[in-house]
């Protein structure tokens, strides 16, 4: 299992924010760790304000690493900004590499599908999936890369940047949070899973965020039991391994007290990788 972290990623300040996303990455690679001794950690790059440019407006990006704009946890602490050239670095390593190697890759980051072309809320400030997608276009010659966003909130800031850049016919998107989802139709949902992901046979690389929030007893989700999750990253990581398409990962949403059970089922989506890919 190869992890592309650096310490950098993980903002050391933003403790009295709701969600843990920008303090999670060192508790989630600590923890991944403790269950797979052996998996690679690989180090990166930080991308550049250029980077976030090919899916941001140039001044919202400035005005944000310059803390004269609020991030998208809604305010302008420099540790907040210090850590985003690094966790959408470490989504574009993992990106690039599955795209190159045709292996799959974790990054554990999270933060992304709500923040749009110029601006960011939602605990997202840049949307690394679509920088990622637009690197791999520019720089890697991809031809089609897949979004498949299993966050529980719809990924409105994805559907931005993909319409403000005509971007359609390149990026394929699902959210489940577009979706009408309960817990009385979730079975039939997963059921359903393997024919939602044939949608991206063609591409050449899938961005899949493994959202946490969905769980049944997340304030903000409310869906999926943890069995159910753990079954729709198993179908998720079997599925693409059989259509040859590779994956990179990271994490998503997962509002839980305490932070424990939320890396309960980051843990679950990591064990699920492994036993499709080892």
């Amino acid at each position: 299992m190869k992890i592309f972290y650096r310490p950098e990623q993980t903002a050391l300040k933003n403790a009295d924010c709701m969600s843990p996303s920008a303090q999670k990455p060192a508790q989630v690679v600590a923890s991944w760790l403790s269950l797979h001794p052996t998996a690679d950690l690989i180090g990166f790059e930080p991308l550049t304000r250029t980077d976030l440019a090919l899916a941001h407006d140039r001044n919202y990006v400035n005005g944000v690493l310059d803390l004269e704009i609020p991030n998208g946890f809604g305010n302008k602490l420099p540790e907040i900004a210090d850590s985003l050239l690094y966790t959408t670095g470490s989504f574009y390593a993992a990106a690039c590499h599955a795209f190159t190697t045709k292996e799959s890759a974790a990054s554990p980051t999270s933060g992304f599908h709500h923040a749009g072309y110029d601006s960011g809320g939602g605990f997202c400030t840049f949307n690394g999936l679509m920088i990622a997608a637009q690197k791999l276009r520019q720089e890697q010659g991809a031809a089609s890369v897949g979004i498949l966003d299993l966050d529980r909130h719809y990924g409105d800031g994805t559907d931005d940047i993909t319409w403000r850049l005509g971007l359609e016919n390149y990026i394929v998107h699902y959210t489940f949070g577009g979706e009408r989802i309960t817990q009385g139709n979730a079975e039939e949902w997963l059921q359903n899973l393997p024919g939602i992901l044939d949608r991206f046979a063609a591409c050449d690389v899938v961005l899949y965020q493994a959202g946490a929030d969905p769980h049944v007893h997340d304030p903000l989700g409310g869906i999926l039991t943890t069995e159910q999750l753990y079954e729709r990253d198993r179908i998720v990581f079997r599925t693409f391994l059989d259509l040859g398409v590779p994956v990179a990962w990271n994490l998503a949403g997962g509002y839980q007290k305490p932070l424990r059970k939320v890396l309960d089922i980051h843990d679950n989506t990591a064990r699920a990788f492994v036993a499709a890919f080892g």
